[in-house]
Parts: structure tokens; sequence; C-alpha cells
């Protein structure tokens, strides 16, 4: 149970009188209802308030049902009583126990920055707090009922979102003139802070809800909430149940700060867990070395004899910026031959990898390239269906509404996606990566970069390598631009993977999905 239903839990139990004990020698409620008559009966002698022709009754009949005197007509209301309360509780209206008004209408040109009366609106209810943040000022004649006091209840009655109608506050003490807005109501009770736990209740909000969506507007209406029903207990036992509700805050406090905890390790502990499992993957430690495995110098090897039978066939064209990385057993540290230049590369080496391993670039172990331009004037060709970096998600696809592009038949063998090519976004969150694991091609825009791996190198384990490097920000170093960055062609060839045997890959990748299985699905 989160720490606001533990909360609301405490506060439906103490209006219905399971919170504390009853006490038989504790002045019954008719009674503290029947002096609160007697005053309002004086103010409205008095002037100060207006006599409610509707005011009314509420008693338990012979019969144990509810009845409701207004005037001379009396009526059975058993079907609107939400639950029975004790012996020496009663039922009754808001209206019988308090007065309530709705806020100041202003205009814009009565708003003042300095001087002026604070107008509290609903922005300033926080939590069941008075917030005094961002206030507005107005300067304008106020009718005396409108200023609020301490002891007042504020009560948001009017808002665009129908979440917010009905929340509220306790104020506990004024330093200034003070009034509220239009869209709020005020509540002036002697019971003030008996009926402010009742306000934060699901007897409050069950009855909000049967009146608030009758119109187009959310609202609570002063009509309503002076109908609304309240369960009343003796005044020594409302002092014993706000007592014990103070009693409970502190640990409800501590109760919420734990909830919030386990909320952030319970959102944490999975992309930790899943950066953990990653790394020790790239770094060789999740799985045993096999000293039989074919190590990947040798399957470097295999993949410069594919790549020049395809530059022999026209199919790729030679990379003038191919590189060639070695770790140099005299000194140990590692070196980069490209474009005929020998360089030092020790300080972009992340980490020492297993022996049978080798550092490479991107570049080096597959073909890439981005698809075409999105231009419906000028494209020409057969209509078909085309991925953009909206469908593309890390390790999914989403393919609902593929729009269509005009391809010609050349342009097809560039900007086609075929099973087990690895996609990856160019802009937006770039990097973002999945395999296209489709038996039917599908044709791509130039937002995407389409990598086809040489010499079988596991597809699903340079994805998880490219998520790695997404999850620890390393990816922000191949990154360009300013504001929206992006992964250029060169910057994606330039990035820097430790490549295992084959046969690793593939134990690499099932122990992975292993993991993920048990501990992140």
């Amino acid at each position: 149970m989160k720490a606001d239903e533990l909360r609301k839990s405490i506060l439906q139990l103490a209006i219905q009188g399971k919170l504390v004990k009853q006490d038989p020698n504790d002045e019954p409620a008719s009674i503290l209802i029947e002096k609160i008559r007697k005053e309002k009966q004086r103010l409205i002698k008095e002037g100060k308030i207006k006599k409610d022709k509707t005011e009314s009754f509420i008693y338990k009949g012979a019969d144990n049902s509810y009845y409701e005197k207004i005037s001379s007509e009396t009526r059975c209301i058993d079907k609107e009583i939400p639950f029975e309360v004790p012996e020496g509780w009663e039922w009754c209206r808001v209206k019988n126990i308090s007065q309530s008004y709705i806020g100041l209408t202003y205009s814009p040109s009565e708003v003042v920055q300095t001087g002026g009366i604070i107008v509290l609106r609903s922005s300033n209810i926080q939590n069941g707090q008075i917030c005094f943040n961002d206030i507005v000022r107005v300067n304008k004649a106020i009718s005396e009922k409108l200023f609020v006091s301490a002891n007042d209840i504020i009560i948001c009655a009017r808002n665009g979102s129908k979440k917010l109608v009905g929340k509220s506050a306790l104020i506990d003490k004024i330093e200034e003139p003070t009034t509220f807005g239009a869209f709020m109501a005020i509540c002036k009770t002697s019971l003030y802070q008996y009926v402010s736990c009742f306000l934060q209740s699901d007897c409050f909000f069950n009855q909000l809800h049967q009146v608030s969506g009758t119109t187009t507007v959310n609202q609570l209406t002063q009509d309503n909430f002076n109908n609304f029903l309240i369960p009343i207990p003796p005044f020594k036992e409302q002092k014993r149940i706000i007592k014990q509700i103070e009693n409970f805050e502190p640990l409800l406090v501590r109760y919420d700060k734990l909830e919030q905890q386990q909320s952030r390790l319970e959102t944490e502990f999975p992309e930790k867990l899943k950066k953990s499992i990653l790394q020790y993957a790239i770094q060789g430690k999740l799985v045993a070395q096999n000293s039989k495995d074919e190590p990947a110098s040798v399957l470097l090897d295999k993949i410069q004899k594919e790549k020049e039978q395809l530059i022999k066939e026209g199919k790729i064209k030679r990379n003038k910026n191919e590189s060639v990385i070695y770790k140099n057993t005299d000194d140990n540290s590692y070196y980069e031959i490209r474009n005929g230049a020998v360089l030092c590369i020790d300080e972009e080496i992340p980490f020492e990898i297993p022996d049978n391993w080798e550092w490479v670039r991107l570049g080096s172990i597959g073909q890439h390239n981005t698809g075409k331009t999105l231009d419906k004037v000028r494209n020409k060709g057969a209509l078909r269906e085309y991925i953009t970096t909206s469908n593309l998600y890390w390790g999914h696809f989403d393919l609902n509404k593929l729009k269509q592009m005009p391809f010609q038949n050349e342009e097809l063998d560039r900007c086609t996606a075929v099973k087990g090519d690895l996609l990856i976004c160019e802009g937006g969150e770039a990097g973002r990566s999945a395999i296209w694991n489709f038996e039917k091609p599908i044709c791509f825009q130039n937002h995407i970069h389409r990598v086809r791996l040489f010499a079988n190198i596991s597809s699903q384990y340079l994805l998880y390598y490219m998520e790695k490097i997404y999850l620890t920000g390393e990816i922000n170093v191949y990154r360009r631009g300013v504001g929206i960055q992006s992964l250029s062609g060169n910057s994606l060839a330039s990035i820097l993977i430790p490549l295992p045997p084959l046969l690793e890959q593939k134990r690499i990748v099932e122990q992975i999905e292993k993991l993920f299985t048990i501990f992140l699905r």
C-alpha cells in the first residue's frame, strides 16, 4: 500500500469511528450540533450570516432508518448514508456545521505587483498545505466574508484537471490580508480540524465524484458542497481523533520517504543491472574464454579477405581511412595504423580485453551507409514502404502506419535492409539501434545507418555494445553537433569495439539474453 493510500485509509477509519475508542462519558454529537445551530441563529439575528431556508435535521428513527427533516417535510435517506456510525455520533449536512463561500472575481487590470491583497488560487494548495511561492495580488474592494482567517479551510472548487477539484488545505495563520479566487471555496467552521480531515477522506471524494462530473466543467458547486453528508463525532472524540492522526503523520512521512526510495531503486535497478551485465560482457568477464576458440585475430584476417573479394566484385569501395589496431608487446601500449601513420591510442582504450580478443573500429568490420533522402517531388520510381527513425526503437521496430516513397531499382541495394542488418539512428537519439529480423526486406531513409557486418560477426553482440555505450554515456564521444546531436558516417565508423572470437560472441549473447530474461523481463 502506498503512503497516500495508507493516509486515506487512516482518515476513513477516523471518520467511521474506528480509529480511537468511544467514551460513553463524552457529550454526544447531537448536543454539539445543537450548540452550532444556536450559534448560527445568533449570527443570523445579528445580521452576520443569512438564514438557510433549506436547513435540515437528520435523525435515526425507531425503525433504525435515517430520516431528514426540512421545514415541515420529512423523508427517508437510508440510501444516501454511506455507513453506520457509533453511538454518540450524528450524520448531518456540511451546511449544518459550517459556512461556505465561493471566492473573488477580479479583472487583469486589478492585479498589482506590490501592495494589494493576496488572492489564494489552486496552485497555492500543495500537498494539503498553503504555499505562498506563487501569489497574485489585487487592488479592489472585497467583502468581509471573502477575507481568509486562521482555521479556515480553502478548497479548489473548479479546475481544468478533474483530479485537482476538491483538494484543500487548513490555514494555520494569516500574516497579511488575504482572500481567495473565484475558482476556490472557503469553509468556516468551529470543527475545522475534524472537517479538514473529512475533506481528505474517501467519504468526501466519493460524494464529490458523484456530482463533479455531471456537467462539462470540473467543479464543486456551493450547493453540492453544502449538501454533502458528514459524520460528526462527539467533540472530545474529535480531539482524540486529531491527536491520533497527528501521531501517525511522522510515521506516514517516513513511510512515504521509504516508498520513494524503493520506487527510485525499482526504477534505477534495472538500468544499473543491465549496464553491469553489458559491461561485464564486453570486457570478456561474463562467460569463460575457451582456448579452442579461433581467436579474433584470425577473424580479422577473414574479414580482410572478404572485403578484398567484395572490392574486386565492385560491391564495395576500398576504405582509404581503414585502420589496424595492435598492442605493442614491448611497451604494452596500443597503436593504430591509419593512412600510413602510426599513432598511440592508449588514452582511447577504456579497459584491457582477453588475449584472444581484438580492438577494432566499427568501420573495419562492417559496411555501412545511410538510406534515401525524403523528397516526394524529386524522387522517382515505384512506391515502397520505408522506415524512419520514428519506427526504430532500442532492440525493436514499430511498423504501424508505414509511409511510402518512390524508389528506383538502382537505389534498392543501398537503401534496403535485409534480415540480420543492424540499423542505427543518425539523429534524434543518435545511436539508437535495432536488428532487422524480418524475412521481408524494408527500405529506409537517410537518417538511418545500415550496418552489414562481415564474416558472420554477431549483429546482436554489436547491438548490445551500442546499448552499453549509450547507457554509460560513452556514445557522446562520437556524437557531433550543438543542440541536436547526430552520429555521422565517419563518427559511426570510428566507434571503438572490443571484438571477441565468433564462438564467444555467441556465448556472450546467449548469456546476456538469459540474464535479461531472469532479472529484467
